[in-house]
């Protein structure tokens, strides 16, 4: 199978780009800035694309490809694509000049094309593209030609045909770039001729025998279920491969959506028919320990670690009947994977994620099916696999859950107000017809109480956040544009029926910069 190799050099955007790559149907996998030429040589791409990054090609430390990296791509014929830091890095390891602008570039800019061949196909003499940089390419080794310019910046991509280089200074990759998902195609489907052998049918085959393959003939799987998209997937994958010898375990934090412990039950028990599905309301617990705590990444820490303590105890009460329990299932996928951890050295982590805060003497050996798969190709494999819309339909859900969703300290008064908040919200959004076009929606609580009047009465009371977004991927993400009326009704609906609440606001910030959730 071709495949195109995406070099990570610390952007949070790198795994977006891999993920753009394999909507065009083409297999893409991710490898670090100093990969080795002999992993290279093994993985064997088609094509090879630099990611952006954070740093400066001229500061100490900066990643740096390997010094035989041109040597190899030019012997193989590999051709290669720089986005922004990767632009910035063939000049500077050619001997060209990278320089600090004075004016940082960000944001969405009209870019003017003055080569339309090959990379800019099918676009026009002028498109809106996404920039975010603070350097720019002064002077170019020879061979190299300019495609494309800006308003501040003369060089915004390049190309050296006989080298099959290529560079742009924006982000293809991300939505705000109009027309970018055509130049990525331009650039594996014209110029690497990547063949398009990407399939999802071929995936879940060949899920479940390597499942089946790890775990053997015998041995047994517990699996921490929280009844989302992603967790549920993997519960029918394992299913598939395994039958019962997968063990659900579904904890309630105590942090979950109103009435969603027995939504779980109702749909694993019973409609689905798991066989071992076990149960454990832990709610205190994990109140308890998150009593006063106001830090989310504290939040995220406790919830984490009071999970696989709760996990690991039922864990060895299965095993004294089920002795041959030794995986322990996870419903990662990539952006999961990008936001806790880096691909390469350089990138900058954004949050922890509670199924990733695993000890060091963790018992059980991790499997993780999803972990390369982004949440709408999950979705996909779950209508193949036969789940029930509902479950594949449904927005995603963090972790810690409704932890951080409420801004500082946590208590049980809080959170039925955000619950009954939230419960509105969602009831409206689904009356109105527009659920499954949205991303997420959710309500916020924002400790912060203000002055109101209901009837005759002066209240004192807090405030409400909604936030809706549209995505393809939560890498990048809008805010909606709901319909006046509805947001009206929701609002109103929140303050006259929801204790506690006399304002409600609507959150229209973009990520990025924000993030889509709070914390």
């Amino acid at each position: 199978m071709d495949k195109i190799c995406v070099i990570d050099m610390g952007s949070q955007y790198t795994h977006l780009i891999a993920r753009r790559i394999r909507e065009l149907g083409i297999y893409s996998e991710i490898l670090p800035y100093d990969v080795s030429i002999g992993e290279l040589k093994r993985v064997d791409p088609k094509g090879i694309i630099l990611s952006g990054g954070p740093s400066s090609v001229y500061e100490e430390d900066s990643p740096q490809l390997t010094k035989n990296f041109f040597n190899f791509v030019k012997e193989e014929k590999i051709p290669v694509l720089g986005i922004c830091y990767g632009l910035h890095l063939i000049i500077h390891q050619l001997g060209g000049k990278i320089k600090p602008f004075n004016r940082k570039e960000y944001g969405k800019t009209e870019l003017e094309i003055l080569n339309p061949k090959k990379l800019f196909e099918f676009l026009d003499k002028r498109e809106i593209v996404w920039m975010s940089h603070g350097d720019q390419v002064e002077s170019m080794p020879d061979g190299f030609e300019v495609l494309a310019r800006t308003i501040t910046c003369p060089i915004a991509a390049y190309a050296n045909e006989s080298l099959n280089l290529f560079g742009v200074q924006f982000h293809p990759e991300v939505i705000h770039t109009q027309k970018g998902i055509t130049i990525l195609k331009n650039f594996v489907l014209n110029i690497v001729k990547a063949k398009k052998e990407w399939k999802l049918e071929n995936w879940i085959e060949s899920t479940i025998e390597e499942i089946r393959s790890e775990i053997g003939p015998t041995e047994r799987v517990i699996l921490g279920l929280s009844g989302g998209v992603d967790s549920s997937v993997v519960a029918i994958l394992l299913q598939k491969a395994i039958g019962k010898r997968v063990h659900s375990i579904f904890v309630n934090n105590g942090v979950l959506r109103k009435n969603e412990e027995i939504e779980v039950q109702e749909t694993f028990k019973h409609e689905l028919k798991f066989e071992n599905f076990h149960y454990i309301d832990a709610e205190d617990l994990f109140l308890e320990r998150l009593k006063d705590i106001e830090d989310p990444e504290e939040k995220r820490r406790i919830i984490g670690h009071t999970f696989i303590e709760v996990f690991e105890k039922k864990t060895i009460e299965l095993e004294e009947t089920h002795p041959d329990i030794k995986f322990l299932a996870q419903g990662t996928i990539y952006p999961d994977r990008v936001e806790t951890s880096a691909t390469s050295k350089t990138s900058v982590k954004i949050k922890s994620h509670h199924n990733l805060t695993l000890p060091d003497n963790m018992k059980l050996k991790i499997i993780e099916p999803l972990k390369d798969l982004y949440k709408d190709e999950v979705r996909k494999i779950g209508l193949k696999l036969g789940l029930p819309k509902g479950i594949i339909k449904r927005h995603p859900f963090p972790g810690p859950g409704l932890a951080v969703r409420i801004i500082g300290a946590i208590d049980k008064s809080k959170l039925t107000i955000l619950k009954d908040a939230d419960e509105i919200l969602i009831e409206e959004i689904k009356k109105a017809g527009v659920y499954d076009a949205l991303w997420q929606a959710f309500c916020v609580f924002l400790p912060l109480k203000t002055v109101g009047i209901m009837g005759d009465f002066r209240t004192y009371e807090y405030i409400c956040a909604i936030r809706v977004v549209e995505s393809l991927d939560a890498m990048t993400a809008n805010f909606a544009k709901l319909d006046w009326e509805l947001l009206e009704k929701i609002g109103t609906r929140i303050i006259n029926e929801v204790k506690g609440i006399n304002r409600v606001v609507y959150d229209i910030s973009n990520k990025p910069p924000s993030t889509i959730e709070y914390e």
